[in-house]
C-alpha cells in the first residue's frame, strides 16, 4: 500500500520523519458495509464507519539519521546486542524513501529482566506507538487477529486496533511471554504470527472480525519468552533471537542508579531528595532484578518521606525484596 512524504526531510537526526501510509482500501470497506444486512452485525456495521471517517492514512514513523542512542546503551548495558541489531535498520532506511523495517525479535531471559522494558524503550526512540499482547493469558487466537463476526461477543483484535484504532503504520507490538501461549484443540493462538512475521504476506493481513486486508507489514514486533522450548520452530525462524544476560554487578548498579534518577525526575516529589543514590543503596539495589529494583525503590522513597528525609537508605527497602537473594548475574 502506498506511503508519501509527509514532513520534509531533515538534514540530521532530530525527530522521526513521518510518512503517511495507508492502512487499508477504502473502498473494500464501502464494499463490506453495503452488504451488511439493516438490522445485524451492529458492531461490524460501527467498525466500518469508524474505518471510514478516520481513514486509511497512518504515519509512518522513520529517522532522516542514526539516533543518539548512548543514553539507551548505558540504561541497558546487557541489551547491547539488540541496540547494535536495531542501529543497522536504521541505517538501512536512513535517507532513503523505504520506512524502517526491523526483522522481528524475540529476546530470551528471564523472569523480570526488563525485557518489556526495552520493547518500550525502543518505542519511545522510533518515536511510534507501543501495543502489548500479554501471551500468558491468552487461550485462543482471536487475541491477535480477530474472532469472527458470527461469534457473540466477537471483536477484531490487537494487530486490527493497533493500526485501525492508532496513529502508526509501524507502531512497536509486544508480543509478552511467547513461550506461555496455551492452545486448544479448536486453535492455534499463534496462528496468525506465522504470516504476521513475513513481510510479504503480512502486506494483506485478514483479521478475523471486519474481514478486510490490512497491511501490517510495518508493524515492528517484540516477542519476549523465558525458554524457547514452548516456541514452535516455524516461529523462531521467522526472528532474530537473541539471548540477554543478566547484568554484571557493575552493570547492574548503573542501572539502579539510572532508575532512581528516572523516577526521581518524574515525580514532582523528587527535587525532596538528593539527585543520586548513595553507594550502600546502589549496591543493595543491584542485587534485585530490574523489574524488582522499580518497586522497591519506589517504597524506599515513601519510607524516606515518611521520616522526613531526603535520602533513602538501604533500610527504606522493603525486607522481603532484599531477602530473595542475587539474580543470575553474570560473571
Amino acid at each position: 500500500m502506498e506511503s508519501r512524504s509527509l514532513v520534509p526531510h531533515a538534514s540530521s537526526f532530530q525527530l522521526p520523519v513521518a510518512n503517511v501510509r495507508s492502512v487499508f482500501q477504502p473502498h473494500d470497506v464501502e464494499r463490506k458495509l453495503a452488504k451488511l444486512p439493516s438490522r445485524e452485525h451492529e458492531n461490524l456495521r460501527s467498525t466500518y464507519e469508524r474505518m471510514l471517517e478516520r481513514g486509511p492514512d497512518r504515519f509512518q514513523v522513520k529517522p532522516s539519521g542514526i539516533p543518539e542512542m548512548s543514553a539507551l546503551y548505558q540504561a541497558l548495558p546487557n541489551f547491547t546486542e539488540v541496540l547494535d541489531d536495531v542501529k543497522r535498520h536504521v541505517a538501512l532506511s536512513q535517507d532513503s524513501r523505504d520506512g524502517l523495517e526491523v526483522t522481528p525479535i524475540l529476546l530470551l531471559g528471564l523472569p523480570g529482566i526488563g525485557k518489556t522494558h526495552f520493547a518500550k524503550k525502543l518505542a519511545d526512540l522510533l518515536g511510534t506507538g507501543m501495543s502489548l499482547v500479554p501471551m500468558s493469558s491468552m487461550t485462543a487466537g482471536w487475541l491477535l487477529s480477530g474472532s469472527s463476526s458470527q461469534w457473540k461477543g466477537a471483536k477484531p483484535g490487537k494487530v486490527f486496533e493497533a493500526l485501525i484504532d492508532g496513529e502508526y503504520a509501524n507502531p512497536v507490538i509486544v508480543v509478552d511471554e511467547i513461550d506461555k501461549a496455551s492452545a486448544d484443540a479448536q486453535y492455534d493462538p499463534l496462528g496468525a504470527l506465522y504470516s504476521l512475521l513475513e513481510h510479504d504476506t503480512a502486506q494483506n493481513f485478514m483479521d478475523e472480525f471486519a474481514e478486510i486486508a490490512i497491511d501490517a507489514s510495518q508493524v515492528i514486533w517484540i516477542t519476549t519468552a523465558n525458554d524457547p522450548r514452548g516456541i514452535p520452530e516455524p516461529i523462531l525462524n521467522r526472528m532474530n533471537v537473541f539471548e540477554i544476560e543478566p547484568p554484571s554487578p557493575e552493570a547492574a548498579r548503573q542501572i539502579a542508579r539510572n532508575l532512581y534518577q528516572s523516577i526521581r525526575a518524574e515525580h514532582g516529589w523528587g527535587e525532596r531528595f538528593a539527585p543520586d543514590p548513595h553507594s550502600d543503596l546502589q549496591d543493595a539495589l543491584a542485587e534485585l532484578a530490574p523489574r524488582e529494583m522499580r518497586r522497591a525503590l519506589m517504597t524506599g522513597f515513601g519510607n524516606a518521606r515518611l521520616d522526613g528525609r531526603g535520602t533513602v537508605r538501604v533500610d527504606d527497602l522493603p525486607k522481603a525484596a532484599l531477602h530473595k537473594g542475587r539474580m543470575g548475574f553474570m560473571q
